[in-house]
């Protein structure tokens, strides 16, 4: 297992690259619209992507035969003339293992299609720390590649902490990592294409790939063992210097209040995390304990939907808690920001329901390998 130095990265010569970096994403621009849009003939892709009828025709060839791509036939509608031959993505081509480490003491994974549809799925304990847990995630992961039915594309890994984009797993506590470059690790591993983000990044770009996220500016907050929350603006998803956007839930909103994981005291997650707000509801009564939790949760939200005009909020989570949480935290937001910044913004439960992480694990190889997010 290794652990990240500071090292000086080698200069890349970006004239060598410019030609096989424009065939990239030429093919990246023709996937991304098979897969946000559907089907489409070659004069249509050359159309949207504004890539000549030759490119479009010599890149469909290449995914054709590389069984990414295939010829379906021609359109219901009739037209005068000759009708265009549609082409699609094929969702079976390849299967991506995906992995969510967010789970209280277990680790669950699945084998899904390009589409984020399950194959299979797999669960077991998450024993150890440090080395050992490193040692479960990659023995479960290649206990699920085992399973694939179709080439792998990749493995994509949801990790609690702070990730760097590079997969770098800066500071994840509970786990007891710290500097475990997570993603090279597995790749050597495994010999399979390795994505690492933090969960709650994974579950935003599953919501925003998958789910229908908003496009003006969607933000998802992870309500599981921890609370941490993924931002999407303008289709990019945020990181922040240290890679640290959206540690929300270590915001204080009680400085009198329950020690926090992080060593603080009265953070958001102390009323949000799902352990210690199912303690709270067993003690007393839900409505009240949920009204006070969804109340601290939405005066934190309001300076962010005020600031950023966010279109959307999205709480990933057990359903019984996260759609009570989204209704009252959309009504202290409105009893909070000016009528422009609630002008149909919506607090709302993930449309993925619990699959949401491994979906959004799905995502993080799919724009890795294919550019299509």
């Amino acid at each position: 297992m290794s652990w990240r130095t500071p090292t000086d990265r080698p200069h890349r010569d970006r004239t060598k690259l410019h030609r096989a970096d424009s065939r990239r994403h030429h093919r990246s621009m023709l996937l991304q619209h098979l897969f946000a849009d559907g089907p489409a003939s070659r004069a249509d892709l050359a159309r949207s992507t504004g890539l000549t009828r030759v490119t479009v025709s010599d890149l469909v060839a290449e995914l054709i035969d590389e069984g990414l791509v295939a010829e379906l036939g021609a359109p219901a509608e009739i037209r005068v003339g000759k009708p265009p031959t549609l082409v699609g993505l094929v969702p079976d081509a390849k299967q991506i293992v995906a992995i969510d480490l967010s789970v209280d003491d277990q680790v669950a994974g699945a084998v899904l299609n390009l589409t984020g549809e399950v194959v299979a799925r797999a669960a077991r304990p998450l024993e150890g720390h440090g080395e050992a847990a490193f040692e479960v995630v990659r023995d479960f992961a290649a206990g699920l590649i085992e399973r694939a039915t179709r080439p792998l594309l990749g493995v994509g890994v949801a990790s609690p902490g702070v990730v760097s984009p590079d997969g770098v797993v800066l500071d994840a506590p509970n786990l007891g990592w710290h500097d475990l470059a997570l993603a090279a690790d597995l790749q050597a591993a495994l010999d399979q294409p390795a994505y690492v983000a933090n969960d709650a990044n994974t579950a935003v770009v599953g919501e925003y790939t998958f789910g229908g996220g908003d496009e003006a500016g969607l933000m998802l907050l992870r309500i599981s063992t921890g609370v941490g929350a993924g931002l999407v603006l303008g289709g990019t998803l945020l990181h922040g210097r240290g890679s640290a956007a959206g540690e929300l839930g270590h915001l204080r909103v009680d400085p009198g209040g329950e020690e926090c994981a992080c060593g603080g005291r009265g953070c958001l997650e102390t009323f949000l995390a799902v352990p210690r707000l199912r303690r709270r509801i067993a003690a007393g009564t839900q409505s009240a304990v949920i009204a006070d939790a969804g109340r601290r949760l939405g005066a934190a939200l309001a300076p962010v939907v005020a600031t950023l005009n966010l279109g959307e909020v999205v709480l990933s989570g057990p359903l019984d808690l996260v759609e009570p949480l989204a209704r009252q935290a959309a009504k202290t937001v409105a009893e909070q920001v000016m009528p422009v910044s609630n002008e149909q913004f919506v607090v709302r439960a993930s449309k993925l329901g619990d699959d949401g992480v491994l979906v959004g694990a799905t995502g993080l190889v799919l724009a890795g390998e294919l550019g299509v997010s």
